[in-house]
């Protein structure tokens, strides 16, 4: 059973940094992309950023030239890096990856994810 949990979720002033991580445990063979997704309070999830399983690498355009996705193979680790950040960017931050099932489940998208880390930008 795949089991994603983020961390390095917290406090900054506008205009800081912070790098989110996403640890990926159990079975992940099946994964062909990792996203990054943000919830504010009162507004709907949306995502933020995608990798692949071959490294291609994009995010949405209002965090472009600020956030980065990133991923250490070896370690089964994803990461965000979020620069110039704004208050707006204030969210509850979710890990999520997207694979297929195998044939039990008749190869049906699968979709995993984690319990979410909190960022706040406020001065």
């Amino acid at each position: 059973q795949e089991h994603l949990v983020e961390s390095g979720g917290g406090l900054v002033q506008p205009g800081g940094s912070l790098r989110l991580s996403c640890a990926a445990s159990g079975s992940t063979s099946h994964i062909y992309a990792f996203n990054w997704y943000r919830q504010a309070p009162g507004k709907e999830r949306e995502l933020v950023a995608t990798i692949t399983s071959l490294g291609s690498a994009s995010v949405v355009d209002s965090v472009k030239g600020r956030f980065t996705i990133s991923r250490d193979i070896s370690k089964n680790i994803v990461y965000l890096q979020m620069n110039s950040l704004k208050p707006e960017d204030t969210a509850t931050y979710y890990c999520n990856s997207e694979g297929t099932g195998g044939p039990e489940v008749g190869y049906r998208r699968l979709e995993v994810w984690g319990q979410g880390t909190l960022v706040t930008v406020s001065s």
